[in-house]
């Protein structure tokens, strides 16, 4: 193999012609035209089509007839320009060829788990293979041929590309990249840490990092003045699709700055990275507090590629003789709603009041919605007699409908759930009725969120507990007060995605303490997990500021990505399970030992020495009895779900849980020991004869009785595998 004379695939052009190349890589697609074979050859720079004529050399083409899709092959031969009328557009190499005088196989692959091609050999054909048509969990089980994808090749080049900018760019800015620990302790971040067990400190364990957070600051403390990292983060948090347990994130931090600094220099990086796309942003980016995004969007994520922006109408509807409207309005409740312009045609009667109304309004969590339609000069509903005429005109004027316009009202004694469903109506109508223009692309800097919020009737800190509040005479024993703090916190929102998030930090140790106060923390447990970063701030902080950049989500929208997991090399499932390497898995009984680790019965140690692949995998395990579900849980996963449930209810929706928590539980005590993991029902087979070369006769001859010839060409019919 001389490397050194190795020429890329995608790189040969009409200029190479009459000009002798070396090639390297993994047979893509083989095309057997009798005399001729024709193969793709793909590297990571592309594809080039070889040409295996027995003119150029007999004895190359006859071993040209054994290769299969994957084989590794190396190729020497001439490149020639295709002639007139067999260019491929679908190739960047498509205008040249190369007769191939000399082969080597360099390794031989066995039958795929699924196709690896994504080009047309012949103009005119459907790809061969496309990765949305093959399972994801076989993808995600053979990774590694995946990735020999162009398309996943390219999602990881792209990725390089926005990395390589945002170092450049914070080089210009006098940024030092410093790295920061892996291993360290828990830290108040809002998730699950990932624990890691110590075996010289036996009983005592590590925290993996959620965010480099104390450690970015303790370097501001430090003098570094600018710091980032491209970091990993670990989050141990409920599943959802698009989120991994595992994450990359651009952290970044700078001393004697404020908001207008980290806007301005996440404005250039965000340019510069979506610029990797092909899509131009414009700067500066807009801003919106927090509290204009609820009342206008019904969300802090607002997606604002489309209007549908609300309107409060319940002074204008306060007297009116529509009784739901009138009481609410009379209780201090709310009326909100939004224009949809122009869709009175593809909006019927029957579709506003059955299924928005009665259904989809209801699943988003509402009581219900009124709407009307802006037809023949007015509002038309079967509601509007109770409305005066000047109470329309008002309604007209506020929202400022024209004719095909129909407007959507929510009314509830709670403003946050008027807002919050308007807002789940505010997206469905826009992905149902295709309001959202593709390509479009709208960021939004989203500012003064509130200090604190309320979770579980206790009070915590909505970003985390080192952001600087907007003002510091704060009672920290006042509950009332602390939730009508503002914090000087700002997250970066791109198409209703929050692309990152970060604040001006605390800096004096008086305020941070009042803030660990204001949480509940005792003094005690202050000391104990942040005396040293409290003992850090007294010896001189400079005030600071910082932001971190969720990298992962950047690339998937920058890349066109369906899913984070394509724009990462090897990623978990929708379960965090990695079905390449089938982890997490147990733990060797020994090495559990020596960490002064035994195992509960949720996580069977025996099990592990049995070898098992599950905890449950031993067949005289039984089910331990579940515990009744609480009503509590009942409702927190109605709530998840989007379920508006009565009271007379719950009940049933709790027997019901406990069924399917008990089935879970038989399925989980079942004895799997030597069941393979299975992606398919049915095995996969080898499509290839395996008989020798040559044992079924000429190609010709075995396609004589084809229904149909073009030319050179035998066409017949696609077989499909069952």
């Amino acid at each position: 193999m001389d490397w050194r004379q190795r020429t890329y695939c995608g790189r040969v052009r009409p200029t190479d012609a009459g000009r002798e190349v070396l090639l390297m890589g993994w047979v893509d697609a083989v095309r057997d035209h009798g005399s001729l074979i024709f193969v793709h050859l793909r590297d990571v720079s592309g594809i080039v089509q070889l040409v295996f004529d027995p003119a150029v050399d007999a004895r190359v083409r006859s071993a040209a007839l054994g290769l299969r899709e994957e084989f590794v092959i190396q190729v020497r031969g001439k490149v020639r320009e295709r002639t007139a009328g067999t260019e491929n557009p679908n190739l960047e190499t498509g205008d040249v060829e190369v007769y191939v005088s000399e082969m080597e196989i360099l390794a031989k692959a066995e039958t795929l788990p699924f196709k690896i091609s994504e080009k047309a050999m012949v103009f005119g054909e459907a790809l061969q293979a496309n990765p949305e048509n093959v399972d994801e969990e076989l993808r995600l089980r053979f990774r590694y041929l995946d990735i020999r994808r162009p398309s996943v090749q390219a999602n990881l080049r792209g990725r390089y590309e926005m990395m390589k900018r945002i170092r450049q760019t914070l080089d210009t800015r006098q940024f030092v990249e410093v790295e920061t620990p892996i291993l360290t302790r828990s830290t108040p971040e809002g998730a699950r840490d990932y624990l890691v067990p110590s075996r010289i400190h036996q009983g005592r364990f590590y925290a993996l990092p959620q965010s480099p957070q104390l450690f970015k600051q303790l370097l501001m403390m430090g003098g570094m003045d600018r710091y980032f990292q491209i970091t990993r983060c670990f989050r141990d948090e409920d599943l959802r699709p698009n989120r991994q347990p595992e994450f990359t994130q651009l952290d970044l931090e700078a001393s004697f700055v404020d908001e207008e600094f980290i806007h301005d220099l996440v404005e250039e990086i965000t340019v510069r990275i979506f610029e990797v796309g092909g899509i131009t942003l414009e700067r500066p980016f807009p801003r919106m507090t927090y509290d204009q995004a609820m009342e206008s969007y019904g969300t802090d994520r607002p997606d604002l590629r489309f209007a549908l922006e609300f309107q409060d109408v319940t002074d204008v509807v306060s007297g009116t003789s529509y009784t739901i409207f009138r009481s609410i309005a009379g209780k201090g409740g709310c009326i909100k709603g939004f224009r949809i312009p122009g869709a009175a045609d593809r909006m019927s009667k029957n579709l506003l009041q059955n299924e928005y109304a009665m259904k989809i309004v209801p699943s988003l969590g509402g009581k219900g919605m009124t709407w009307m339609k802006h037809t023949e000069g007015g509002l038309q509903s079967n509601i509007v007699r109770f409305f005066s005429e000047a109470e329309l005109e008002a309604l007209i004027r506020r929202f400022g409908t024209r004719e095909g316009d129909v407007l959507m009202m929510v009314a509830d004694l709670s403003r946050h759930e008027v807002n919050t469903v308007l807002g789940r109506l505010r997206l469905h109508v826009a992905e149902h009725l295709s309001l959202v223009p593709d390509g479009r692309y709208c960021p939004v800097w989203v500012t003064d969120f509130p200090l604190f919020e309320l979770k579980d009737e206790r009070i915590s800190s909505m970003h985390h507990p080192f952001t600087m509040p907007g003002r510091e005479d704060f009672d920290p024993e006042d509950r009332q007060e602390l939730l009508s703090l503002r914090a000087r916190a700002y997250d970066l929102v791109v198409n209703g995605e929050e692309l990152g998030g970060g604040s001006v930090r605390i800096h004096r140790p008086d305020l941070q303490r009042r803030v660990f106060r204001a949480l509940g923390l005792e003094p005690a447990e202050v000391e104990d997990k942040f005396g040293f970063f409290l003992e850090a701030l007294g010896l001189g902080a400079p005030p600071h500021a910082g932001l971190a950049l969720g990298l992962d989500r950047m690339a998937a929208m920058v890349l066109g990505a369906r899913s984070i997991r394509e724009v990462i090399a090897f990623p978990k499932n929708r379960r965090a399970f990695c079905p390449l390497t089938r982890a997490p898995a147990d733990a060797d009984p020994e090495h559990l030992q020596e960490l002064g680790i035994r195992v509960s019965d949720a996580g069977d140690a025996e099990a592990g020495a049995r070898g098992k692949t599950s905890p449950f995998a031993s067949g005289d395990r039984k089910p331990k009895p579940r515990k009744k579900v609480s009503m509590a849980r009942v409702r927190q996963v109605a709530k998840l779900a989007r379920l508006s449930l009565r009271e007379e209810e719950m009940e049933a929706i709790r027997r019901d849980l406990e069924q399917v928590l008990g089935y879970v539980d038989q399925l989980a005590a079942l004895d799997t020991e030597g069941v393979p993991p299975m992606s398919h029902v049915l095995p996969v087979t080898n499509v290839w004869r395996e008989d020798g070369e040559g044992s079924a006769g000429p190609v010709e001859e075995i396609l004589s009785n084809a229904p149909e010839r073009n030319g050179r060409f035998f066409q017949v019919p696609k077989i499909l595998e069952g």
